[in-house]
């Protein structure tokens, strides 16, 4: 605190004792440490007034809530595919190929695929229809 080392605490002491003399450093010593206690008083004071008055108080058994050892991305990644592993196991398994899944659908059924779509940590599964497009194609274009 303050960069003071016990040398230079050691070092302050020493001159003290110099400059103020050895019979009046008790009594000097008696009132810094009356000094003490009564700042200590005062400030335990203020801090208990300003939590009644504030609240301060509630918000300091919060600690977990503020704590940003929360916000590890590492983490949060880690929950994030343990959700989205549960998901999957959860989610009805897609047909083995989109041939397959045309034919068991029948011929009125609507075309198209499934698209992951999404963040990583936040995928989805998105039904994307078919394009169908029933304008002839004209013949020129290919070539």
């Amino acid at each position: 605190m303050f960069g003071l080392t016990v040398e230079k605490l050691f070092l302050v002491a020493l001159l003290a004792a110099v400059i103020i003399g050895p019979r009046r450093l008790p009594e000097y010593a008696r009132r810094l440490g009356g000094l003490i206690r009564r700042l200590t008083v005062l400030a335990g004071d203020a801090t208990r007034r300003a939590e009644q008055e504030t609240g301060v108080a509630t918000i300091r058994q919060d600690w977990t809530a503020l704590d940003p050892r929360q916000y590890d991305p590492r983490r949060i990644i880690r929950e994030a595919w343990a959700a989205a592993e549960t998901a999957e196991d959860a989610a009805p398994q897609p047909e083995a190929s989109v041939d397959d899944a045309r034919a068991s659908a029948g011929p009125g059924a609507p075309a198209g695929t499934w698209v992951i779509a999404g963040s990583s940590g936040h995928p989805r599964r998105v039904w994307m229809p078919a394009e169908t497009d029933s304008r002839p194609v004209d013949a020129d274009l290919l070539s």
